[in-house]
């Protein structure tokens, strides 16, 4: 594990509760996800996390790391490392060279976490894509995914109706036995998984034909999700007890829904801000006009006063995207680009060149027509 404090990294103190070491953990990592957070650090943030989690939310980790802090956590199987007082030392320190390695590779009395205990089932993720209107408003809809369930033969024992699953008679429901082993070094003990339980502390003579012995089958799971109005590409929601089931009666782990919206054509969107532009004549900007803007929420009407100049915003209340979690919306803001006309009928250009001359400026047209360049040379000859 990483060489920073566990308590630290989550943000919670020494005495935190199981649940605030939970809320932590999903805090951050929903912060920094890679698929949301793009910071170049953010992966490492997010590993780093992860393995802090992984030492606190275990019982017998967490007193491990308690008592021996790190070094607790790299090999030495939860013993002290309160001396080389040997055996007369009352239990406080290592009983011999056999011993020391002992605690090492795994042997020696090390604290073994009971592979009965109920443990939650995984997290999952499931990625939905939205289009750029649904992001806005959000929506109601069903989603389909395969997960780890309990099985309903065996009711998640994995044993056959009828029957129990027994303690192991190999490892007497530790799950592991320790191993006499002739090394280099001397003789040394270490752990193993029992090979006839596989860790699980517990046998089955007759397995459930559904799910063979396992306890839980993967089948496709349909549930209802709605959508809230706001969501942004790349936010994600989690939905409790929707992930895959635990072991030996554990909770269901979560679903983790990742969005990806659908840009739009027309709009863009940042926050509950959105933002769109739109095309008007010189005519329109200089004496002003009503014009009709398009909004997520449907057409209104823009009042564009007289004298705009191109690139001049406009803001219209509430047409923008519903804060998350909010009864709040935003706004949508519209950008005007005057558009030059490419080709003028010739009372058009005679107004202009009026227009211009009112002006106290004479225009002398420059004329890009090839034909006509080639006219006037003949003129000139």
């Amino acid at each position: 594990m990483a060489d920073r404090d566990p308590y630290d990294v989550l943000g919670v103190d020494k005495d935190a509760s199981q649940d605030d070491i939970k809320h932590a953990f999903r805090s951050l990592s929903k912060k920094y996800h890679p698929d949301i957070n793009k910071a170049p650090d953010a992966e490492a943030k997010f590993k780093e996390i992860n393995d802090a989690y992984e030492t606190l939310k275990d019982p017998q980790k967490r007193a491990q790391y308690d008592q021996f802090g790190s070094a607790g956590m790299d090999g030495a199987g939860g013993q002290g490392f309160g001396g080389f007082g040997g055996a007369g030392a009352g239990g406080q320190g290592f009983g011999g060279f056999e011993d020391i390695f002992s605690q090492f590779f795994g042997g020696g009395g090390a604290q073994r976490q009971n592979p009965n205990a109920p443990r939650q089932g995984s997290d999952l993720q499931y990625r939905m894509d939205l289009t750029f209107e649904e992001g806005v408003f959000g929506k109601e809809t069903n989603i389909s995914y395969n997960r780890d369930e309990k099985c309903a033969t065996c009711g998640g024992n994995g044993a056959k109706p009828g029957t129990e699953p027994i303690t192991c008679n190999k490892c007497h429901g530790t799950g592991y036995m320790e191993v006499d082993r002739q090394t280099p070094l001397g003789r040394m003990r270490t752990r193993v998984v029992c090979d006839v339980c596989g860790g699980t502390g517990k046998e089955i003579k007759e397995k459930c034909e559904t799910c063979h012995g396992k306890g839980k089958v993967n089948e496709k799971h349909t549930l209802k999700v709605t959508v809230p109005a706001g969501v942004e590409d790349g936010q994600q929601m989690r939905l409790d007890g929707q992930g895959e089931v635990g072991d030996n009666g554990g909770p269901y782990g979560d679903l983790y829904i990742v969005f990806r919206v659908k840009a739009s054509r027309e709009f863009t969107r940042d926050g509950s801000t959105i933002y769109t532009s739109v095309n008007i004549s010189f005519p329109q900007a200089a004496l002003g006009d009503e014009i009709d803007v398009n909004t997520v929420h449907g057409p209104v009407k823009l009042t564009v006063p007289s004298g705009t100049q191109t690139g001049t915003s406009f803001r219209l209340r509430g047409k923008g995207a519903p804060v998350l979690n909010s009864k709040s919306i935003g706004d949508e803001k519209v950008t005007v680009n005057i558009v030059t006309p490419r080709k003028l009928s010739g009372d058009q250009k005679e107004a202009l060149k009026k227009f211009s001359e009112a002006g106290g400026n004479k225009i002398r047209e420059k004329d890009s027509n090839f034909f006509n360049k080639v006219k006037d040379a003949f003129k000139g000859e």
